[in-house]
């Protein structure tokens, strides 16, 4: 793991770097299927661990060359054929894991990945669990922890523009960012520390060494790579968006619009969508995840009673709220009421629906802070000017090449950086409050990467990762 901390370079305030404790490494050999379920041209079942060497005695005759390609014939303990296929040997520590590993590719076939996975298991491996190779690899210091989720990320990633930047915090971008404002935190905590050893000095030290002014640089880098890391986040987790309104106002069909198919029954009888229906589409790179819902309204249907119930629990997940309305009738007493009843912490933007039928043009009127958009969901007019105004309501920026893929983990610490440096910032009378500002900083800030990272946290990361990885 690229680190500038190494030991006794920070002394009095070193890190330790508890994830890699003795206790938490393992002996055990793991295998699984490395590629994805199903039928498939190639195949491949990895292997990692100490019994690497003598699993491929056994299914392949001797061990291969390290990091060569061998085309070898692979075999069941009674010397009969499973297939022929290429295996690859990595000797610890230049593999994924830092263990050694034995890659083996096949033919695709589900049944033939089984028993090449099985023939393993049998030689003298485990099944892995999920996410346990990369959990290895983070262990033996491949890959620190936000390299380590960015693996996931790249895996998962549902567009271009997450795929990008997955890669970028893969090749260590945004732990580099990290480590080098980390640094910047151990040296002034440093100094700051070496104050205290001299309060009988008449001199002003915090002044001399200008720690407000480094507090305040330090703040701008952090929130620059805060920055960074939120549009990452947008790209990795998408926005939830739900349609909010009265029955017949054009919801499903505004769903239909942004989805450019018809996801969405679209009728003019009152009270057709009964139950919520999503659809996941991109803008500029963004997934974002609409949600349709019932119509609000007073009803006796116990059917749409229900689907009223799940609209209000969609509400509580969304992070942006589209109140429709009719363009005709406008905005009534009851669709204030509805207002009045959404969460405080979620965006709103008003869109009157139908224009092409009240003969409007399309158009964004701000009124006293309140976005109201005029479109046409029927004709797609003022579409276009929608999505943008969802991409700058949440603060991204299309064209961002900069951007960290990031986690909301990761924006949490780096919160609590922001809030710890500002408490610091306040402090400039007392040097030791000063230092336990930045000691709790540099804790926050050191989790992203793994240095301070407690044991139930990784196996929650980890544990959501495929099996194989």
């Amino acid at each position: 793991m690229a680190n500038s901390l190494e030991s006794g370079d920070v002394s009095p305030v070193d890190l330790a770097h508890n994830h890699a404790a003795p206790d938490l490494l393992t002996t055990e050999t793991i295998a699984a299927i490395a590629t994805a379920p199903g039928a498939g041209g190639i195949g491949v079942v990895r292997v990692s661990g100490p019994l690497v060497s003598q699993i491929a005695r056994q299914v392949l005759g001797y061990c291969p060359a390290p990091r060569h390609a061998a085309y070898l014939p692979f075999y069941q303990a009674d010397g009969s054929l499973i297939d022929r296929g290429i295996a690859i040997y990595f000797p610890n520590p230049h593999s994924y894991t830092g263990e050694d590993v034995l890659e083996l590719q096949a033919h695709g076939g589900t049944a033939l990945m089984q028993i090449l996975l099985a023939r393993c298991i049998e030689s003298g491996a485990r099944h892995a669990v999920a996410g346990e190779f990369t959990q290895r690899a983070y262990l033996n210091d491949k890959l620190d922890l936000a390299q380590a989720e960015a693996v996931a990320d790249l895996i998962n990633a549902s567009t271009a523009e997450a795929a990008r930047s997955a890669v970028r915090s893969l090749s260590g971008e945004f732990s580099q960012a990290i480590q080098a404002l980390l640094q910047q935190l151990i040296d002034l905590r440093m100094y700051v520390e070496a104050c205290l050893d001299f309060p009988e000095e008449d001199i002003d030290f915090i002044s001399q060494g200008r720690v407000r002014e480094k507090l305040k640089a330090n703040q701008q880098t952090l929130l620059t790579i805060y920055q960074r890391a939120k549009q990452g986040a947008l790209l990795r987790e998408g926005l939830n968006v739900v349609l909010v309104g009265q029955p017949n106002v054009g919801k499903s069909s505004l769903l239909n619009a942004l989805s450019g198919e018809d996801v969405a029954i679209v009728t003019p009888i009152a009270g057709t969508t009964r139950d919520t229906i999503k659809s996941m589409i991109q803008i500029e790179g963004v997934p974002l995840h609409i949600i349709d819902t019932a119509g609000l309204r007073e009803t006796e249907d116990v059917v749409e009673k229900v689907g009223i119930a799940r609209t209000w629990k969609a509400i509580e997940t969304a992070q942006v709220a589209l109140l429709m309305v009719d363009s005709q009738h406008g905005i009534g007493p009851y669709e204030n009421s509805i207002l009045q009843q959404l969460p405080d912490q979620i965006e709103k933007i008003w869109v009157h629906n139908k224009i092409d039928v009240s003969r409007e043009t399309s158009r964004i009127e701000k009124r006293e802070k309140e976005i109201h958009l005029f479109l046409s969901a029927k004709t797609g007019n003022g579409i276009a000017e929608l999505q943008k105004t969802l991409l700058e309501i949440v603060g991204y920026q299309p064209g961002n090449e900069g951007v960290f893929m990031a986690r909301a983990r990761h924006l949490q610490a780096l919160q609590q950086v922001e809030q710890h440096l500002e408490q610091a910032t306040k402090q400039m009378h007392a040097a030791e409050l000063i230092a336990e500002e930045l000691r709790c900083a540099q804790e926050a800030l050191a989790s992203i990467t793994g240095e301070f990272t407690p044991d139930d946290l990784l196996g929650e990361i980890f544990s959501r990762f495929c099996i194989g990885k």
